[in-house]
């Protein structure tokens, strides 16, 4: 289906919502970060350009003083040759100067646009990391990518090529009329005289350029997500045989793309085409108007070759100025995509000050001791029993009113083992992703030890509680590294973790053993296996808070059963809350809660929960059924 309706859209709503100037003054934040660096480029500007508009001056001198005219400079008549000696060394100057400061402006420049380009994907990444779940629920993987990348590259080559081109192009400009009007005024009138169609007319096809590049970005980002989703569900679309058909719908997007690049391909032309058309109109011109005033004696053929020279160079940085303004024009786009992303608001947040720290310094299996920088407990908490888990009257939806969690209110005990329990959709995995806030209730709020969650630091909430999922990610890197996360535990540390997990023994068989590099997402490893390294990356953290999410969903009878009395030491003195649709793996649990349609509608022992004979027991005797 085309979006060309929807973008144009887009496209009115966001420029009527930023002027390019405002997109620009974005980057110059991270301009500043470099003055030295962009004010020695902009100096070498001045030698660059004298160097470049004096060299026809000096082309019409010499053949002025080879034909003895009049306009020849009196220092150089008196003696022709060593005149001409000295135009010679002038001109190789110029050149040298030239070569010289070009090379090394141009090396400052784009050092200046890398730069930049580091710091704004440092920058883009940092925000986009530190946003909540619910953008990425709504923003695919694809578009993001293009963002962070192939927009953020764009970025750099505003300020390298595009913003300190522009004015060396227009600096090299002022200066070339300057000597033009030294020269020859009346020519330099004719030359000027011109400019003014050629800056309409870029003008008019950079817009259309603009308009277009927009709608490439889009597409390009539409192109990438459906590649990333094609690559991530590879073994849905080879199983069920959806080859052709995703090919064929990644052609029509890919058709799309192409379509828009060659528009822009299109006006980048046309530009280039009217410049070269206005230059041979530009020398036809100056010949027709000097021949005139050459047969008048009023001028020259050294001025006059000095003229046409002065005409080739004049659209010289006119065609380098439509290039990249081109250029600044697909950075305009790109710093529009990126600022939207910028710009998006981080949902949940630290406090600037936060009155509680959390810390936990306990030994496997056991509290050993109350941190002593625990600060400002409220005094109605108990700091000799840590782990309540108290959710006051919270709701939850993912979007407007649509709630899928309704007036939750319980309390879990420290130490106390819950299980939740209810069909697919009743709200159990929201439950978890609320308490370790990576969503922020609609109403309502969650207390851990009788603080506000929101009062806590994310990092220590997330440091003070554990989560095993059902299917336990990797990262690439060595098993150290998937158990450790970053965070600085020493060898023996993690040594003892996978230990207590019984995680060691088959650490011990990968070919370097903790040292063996992980693919990404631990393909080279089973699914049991990275369950397994998921239960020691939770034990070396020490929680006091336990959460498993059907952690053993994956896991063989006899994985399951190696690890079962671990896990029965790493939950004792914690407060765990387990997910399990295998209703036989809870019944030791101190409490069950049944979940319905976010609600909680049962709770109690495995054998109370029978006994009323409700959705639980219901439940619990269609499994023994299928069994």
């Amino acid at each position: 289906m085309s979006i060309s309706k929807p973008l144009k859209k887009s496209y009115k709503q966001n420029r009527s919502r930023k002027n390019d100037w405002r997109l620009f003054l974005r980057l110059v934040p991270y301009a500043t970060n470099y003055k030295q660096l962009l004010a020695t480029s902009m100096l070498l500007l001045v030698p660059v350009a004298v160097a470049n508009a004096v060299q026809p001056l000096i082309v019409g001198q010499v053949i002025a003083l080879v034909r003895k005219e009049p306009s020849t400079y009196d220092f150089l008549s008196t003696n022709p040759e060593q005149g001409l000696l000295i135009l010679q060394i002038l001109l190789l100057t110029t050149v040298v100067i030239k070569l010289v400061l070009t090379g090394f402006q141009g090396y400052l420049v784009q050092k200046v646009g890398q730069n930049i380009t580091a710091d704004i994907r440092k920058d883009l990444f940092h925000h986009v990391t530190s946003l909540a779940v619910r953008f990425f629920d709504k923003t695919p993987v694809g578009k993001l990518i293009t963002r962070l990348t192939s927009d953020v590259e764009v970025l750099g080559d505003v300020f390298a090529t595009g913003a300190v081109g522009i004015f060396s192009d227009i600096f090299s400009t002022l200066v070339i009329i300057g000597f033009m009007f030294y020269t020859q005024w009346q020519l330099a009138l004719l030359l000027l005289f011109l400019l003014f169609p050629v800056s309409a007319l870029i003008t008019y096809f950079q817009q259309q350029f603009r308009k277009a590049n927009y709608k490439v970005r889009e597409e390009l980002s539409a192109l990438n997500s459906q590649l990333q989703e094609n690559i991530t569900g590879i073994n849905v679309v080879q199983l069920f045989r959806r080859e052709r058909f995703n090919a064929q719908l990644f052609e029509k997007t890919n058709h799309r793309y192409v379509k828009e690049v060659d528009t822009t391909i299109f006006h980048d032309s046309a530009v280039s085409a009217t410049l070269e058309w206005i230059a041979l109109v530009a020398i036809a011109g100056v010949l027709l108007v000097a021949g005139w005033l050459i047969l008048g004696d009023n001028l020259t053929v050294g001025i006059l070759s000095s003229f046409i020279l002065y005409a080739q160079r004049l659209f010289d940085p006119l065609r380098q100025f439509a290039e990249k303004f081109t250029i600044i024009q697909a950075g305009f786009t790109a710093i529009e995509r990126v600022t939207d992303i910028l710009d998006e608001p981080i949902e949940i947040r630290d406090k600037a000050n936060p009155r509680y720290s959390l810390t936990n310094s306990f030994e496997f299996g056991y509290i050993d001791e109350i941190v002593d920088n625990l600060e400002n407990i409220d005094d109605k908490i108990d700091p000799t029993k840590l782990g309540e888990i108290r959710f006051e009257e919270v709701w939850f939806a993912y979007k407007d009113d649509d709630y899928v969690i309704k007036n939750l209110d319980f309390t879990i005990n420290p130490g106390e083992k819950i299980a939740l329990v209810g069909p697919t959709g009743a709200g159990k995995s929201t439950v978890i992703r609320l308490l370790c806030r990576l969503y922020e209730p609609s109403k309502g709020r969650i207390l851990v030890d009788g603080i506000d969650i929101k009062e806590i630091p994310q990092a220590e909430l997330r440091r003070y509680l554990a989560v095993i999922l059902q299917e336990g990610f990797l990262f690439a890197g060595d098993v150290k590294s998937n158990i450790t996360l970053g965070d600085n535990y020493t060898f023996e540390e993690i040594r003892e973790a996978a230990q207590s997990t019984n995680v060691e023994e088959f650490i011990e068989q990968l070919p370097q053993g903790y040292n063996s590099a992980l693919r990404e997402r631990g393909t080279n490893i089973s699914s049991g296996e990275k369950q397994l390294l998921a239960f020691a990356r939770a034990a070396i953290r020490n929680p006091q808070i336990l959460v498993l999410d059907e952690a053993t969903a994956n896991l063989d009878v006899a994985t399951e059963a190696k690890i079962q009395k671990s896990l029965n030491q790493l939950l004792q003195q914690r407060t765990a809350i387990i997910i399990a649709h295998r209703l036989s793996t809870i019944r030791n649990v101190n409490r069950i809660f049944v979940l319905k349609r976010g609600e909680l509608i049962e709770q109690g022992s495995h054998e109370q929960l029978l006994e009323q004979g409700g959705l639980y027991a219901t439940l619990h005797n269609l499994q023994m059924l299928n069994r």
